[in-house]
Parts: C-alpha cells; structure tokens; sequence
C-alpha cells in the first residue's frame, strides 16, 4: 500500500525492520558513538556527587527538549524556579521543568523496571501535567507548520496502537543480535511513528532515549545532552523521521542518531571536565580565602543549586539559618556568588557555572 500522509498509517511495519539495518556506515558509526559515550560515562564518575550533573545537564536537555516544540525558556529561569516546582514560574518554564521532572521520576524507575509503554506513559503524564493514556480518539494529525498540509497521520485506534507498542518494546529488549545505540535510533522512530499520546509524543520519546541508554548500562545516570544536536539539526530530524515512512530510508536515519549521541557524548564530557575544573577552582578559592567557612559540601551546594537559598545549605546539613545566611553573604563578598532579591527571598546565583551551562556551542 502507498504511504498517504492524509489517512492513518495502521500498516506501519512491525520491528524489526525488513531492511538491513547494520550496513557497513551503520557499524562504524555505532563505533565512534559507543566510544564517545563510554568517555562520558567515565567522566560522570570522576565527580563524587552526582547531584552536581544531575541538577545541571538534564535541566539543559529540557529546555532544548521543549524549545524543540517551541516551548521557549531560558537557563536561568530553569535553575531559578528547580527547587520551587516552578509555582511562581511562567507556562512555558513550568512546561520545561515537567520534562526535568519526568526525566528524574523515569530514571528511578529504571530500578523497578526497564524501558517499557508503562514508562512512557508515567512520563508523558508527567510532562503534560495530567493523567494520561494510550490515544483512543481519532483524528490526530501531524501538520507542516509553514503550509498547514497534513504530513503524517499515525496509526489509530488505542488495541492497534497497544499492539504496535508490545512489539516495540520487544524488540528494543529482545533484539540483542542488535547494538543498543542502533535499537536507539530504531526505537525513537517506532515510537514517534506510532504516536501514542494526543501530545507530548516527541518530549517523551527524547526521555524514553535517555532512559535507554541507562537502561542498557551505557550510562550511569542521564547526563547526555542529546537535544542539542537535535535543536542544532532540527530540520532534518523531522525530514530523517519522515524520510523512513516514506523511502524506508533507515540507514540516513539511524546515522543520523548515532551521530547525535556522538556529538552530544563529546560535548558532554567536555562539559562535565569544565564543570569539575571550576568545582575545584571554587573550592580552592574558598579554601584560600574563607578558610573558617570551607568545606567540601559547602562548595558542591552552589553546583547543585545553582540558584541558591539559604534554606539549601540547611537541607544540605551544612549550617543553620543565620550560619547559612553569613556563609552565602561572605561567598558574595567574594565574587564567587551574586546575590539577587526576589520578595523578601535572597537568592545567591553562581554567575560562573550559569555561563558555562549556558554556552551551547563551546566544548
């Protein structure tokens, strides 16, 4: 049957596909990848508390992540309004701490159950901020934003889609003759393909690839930055998606992927180095000159809360209030922290560590 963007696509072929998946370009590629990636992996562990890139690259991830559905926000009022759950923050900020949110609550899922149509459903749930389940409506549609001409319409009916989603899941675990960054790429196409969800589908198809990823053991925790390549080369993300509906074309696709987490693998490690070099920078400055303040745990807090309260030293264990209050006043004396009031509220912003998170192009 030809493919017709106007009529639902229920003949969306079961995995795996029918062609060759792991030609020749395919397998070096997946190489240069799985390398890039084991290097992150690495360097996530040279830094002892994991909370210093957990609160920061994931964060990073959920704005491209949304800025790719234009849902625009900036880093700084990702980091400002983490810690509240985003109460006094405006729509589209509060969208993108969703995703960080659904990110986190599907990571620790992971120790429950692996990647699975549960998971994505927790997920998408999570990002749109409601309870939902498999799409039983029809009438969905994907449009090209210039011409309003329908380009895709998946698969309907919520038995058909449940179906095409068992046999997704069986094969991103069953397929072990398969590389798992190869399944990766194979997986997020299925998965927007079907399009389980009346929204949501592309932000939670990008956690369910991070989610993978650990799941698989080629990351310890979700620090792959994978939406900067993506917000980079947008236009043939939608035109590689479509291509393998259209053309079958997977191999263009699945290169497409793996150099995504390559690119962004290399980037991240990067990051994570920079990151760890200016935690070192800091404490020994603090070290030098607020040596009757120093600790370890007082440096690595304005690294987790890059936005810092008063109130996260005192979660941390690492003073009191009024101790807290004079620990923050005297880093800012120091250059090392700026403060900033919001009401009544003083936050204590790490101005060097924001402008490290909020350079998108430097490795």
């Amino acid at each position: 049957m030809t493919f017709r963007p106007d009529i639902p696509y229920n003949d969306l072929p079961p995995l795996p596909p029918a062609t060759d998946i792991e030609t020749k370009a395919v397998l070096k590629a997946c190489i240069a990848a799985r390398a890039a990636l084991a290097e992150l992996k690495v360097s996530g562990q040279l830094i002892p508390n994991q909370a210093v890139l957990i609160n920061s690259i994931p964060l990073l991830e959920a704005q491209a992540s949304s800025e790719i559905e234009n849902i625009v926000t900036t880093t700084d009022k990702l980091f400002q309004f983490a810690n509240e759950a985003g109460v006094q923050a405006d729509p589209a900020t509060k969208e993108a701490l969703r995703y960080r949110t659904a990110l986190s609550e599907g990571f620790d899922m992971l120790r429950r159950r692996p990647v699975s149509t549960s998971t994505a459903i927790a997920v998408c749930s999570t990002i749109k901020g409601v309870d939902l389940d498999i799409r039983a409506t029809p009438g969905t549609a994907l449009m090209n934003e210039a011409t309003g001409t329908v380009i895709y319409t998946p698969p309907e009916g919520q038995k058909l889609l449940r179906d095409k989603l068992a046999n997704w899941e069986r094969f991103i675990h069953e397929a072990e003759d398969v590389d798992p960054l190869i399944r990766l790429a194979v997986m997020h196409y299925q998965f927007e393909a079907i399009h389980p969800f009346v929204d949501g589908n592309g932000r939670t198809g990008r956690v369910l690839n991070l989610l993978y990823l650990v799941d698989k053991g080629l990351l310890d925790i979700p620090v792959l930055y994978l939406s900067r390549y993506i917000i980079a080369n947008k236009r043939a993300y939608y035109d590689g998606l479509l291509a393998v509906t259209t053309d079958g074309a997977w191999e263009s696709w699945i290169l497409y992927m793996l150099e995504a987490v390559r690119e962004t693998a290399v980037w991240s490690t990067a990051r994570i180095g920079a990151i760890r070099n200016l935690l070192d920078q800091t404490a020994e400055k603090m070290r030098g000159e607020l040596s009757k303040i120093y600790s370890r745990e007082l440096a690595e807090v304005i690294f987790v809360n890059p936005y810092c309260r008063i109130s996260d030293l005192v979660a941390a264990g690492i003073a009191k209030r009024q101790a807290a209050s004079t620990y923050l006043q005297a880093m800012a004396e120091h250059g090392l922290l700026e403060q900033m009031k919001v009401g009544r509220e003083s936050l204590y912003i790490n101005p060097a560590l924001l402008a490290l998170l909020r350079d998108r192009t430097a490795t």
